[in-house]
């Protein structure tokens, strides 16, 4: 086979950066969340509007944040609020139409865990923790996880459950009087999961091109549910990588110091 011109990341990115939908609002984690909601504004969603916990609505950064406290968000944010009006008045009020996060560690029913990993009393390691996550993750409309694919991430048990996907399964979230969907798409550097209709256990329902379904059976940490209508993801096109690429070496400039 020929030479994949994209890496694994990148196609990562830019799957996860055509769940947004033009127009929405939402809700952005740091890392690989950020990447792909800039890369989305950047080419079939100019009208998205990002914002981020610490304040900034309406942010365009023209590189990617270090944290949420970066200057760069409320410098090119259409206005800043408060942290308390953020959680309050947008997330809680119903108005994200996406949450868009990260994770250590996933399970079947895309739970997530950012807090430690290892026994919570003497951990392993200890992670960057919740934020703002339980509550992007309760209630926003819909949700969407990225994250990079192995037995050491995605996982039959979290060491600790810090925001809640879908729980046990099933209409859990509804029981607990959750407003969100939860989750509704997994996006990672070898495939796309979706929650099934009824049990809300994660399903294989597309494979990155090149990836074979073995490869993603043994980076999963316990037996994935395969969709009978398997897809396979579109390739990214240029203009996609194009973008990406010019963003992340923007980023890399300015971070260090070059910009």
């Amino acid at each position: 086979m020929p030479e994949t011109h994209y890496t694994a990341d990148e196609m990562m990115t830019i799957a996860a950066a055509r769940m947004l939908r033009n127009g929405t609002v939402c809700f952005v984690g740091i890392g690989l969340p950020s990447a792909a909601a800039n890369v989305a504004r950047l080419t079939h969603a100019p009208d998205v509007v990002l914002i981020y916990e610490s304040g900034p609505i309406g942010t365009k950064p023209s590189v990617l944040p270090l944290s949420i406290g970066d200057g760069e968000l409320a410098e090119t944010a259409e206005t800043v609020v408060s942290i308390p009006e953020m959680f309050a008045y947008w997330l809680q009020g119903g108005r994200i139409d996406f949450g868009f996060l990260g994770a250590a560690q996933i399970d079947r029913f895309a739970n997530i865990n950012t807090t430690v990993i290892g026994d919570y009393r003497g951990p392993k390691t200890r992670l960057p923790g919740a934020g703002g996550a339980p509550e992007i993750a309760a209630s926003s409309k819909e949700v969407l996880i990225t994250l990079r694919q192995n037995k050491r991430a995605f996982v039959p048990k979290l060491d600790f459950v810090t925001s809640g996907g879908h729980f046990d399964g099933g209409d859990a979230r509804q029981r607990m009087g959750l407003p969100g969907k939860g989750p509704v798409a997994v996006i990672t550097d070898l495939c796309i999961m979706t929650p099934d209709h009824a049990t809300k256990e994660l399903t294989l329902t597309s494979l990155h091109p090149g990836v074979t379904l073995e490869k993603v059976m043994e980076s999963t940490g316990w037996p994935l549910k395969v969709s009978t209508h398997l897809a396979v993801t579109p390739e990214p096109a240029e203009v996609e990588l194009s973008v990406l690429r010019d963003l992340n070496e923007r980023t890399a400039r300015a971070h260090a110091g070059q910009a």
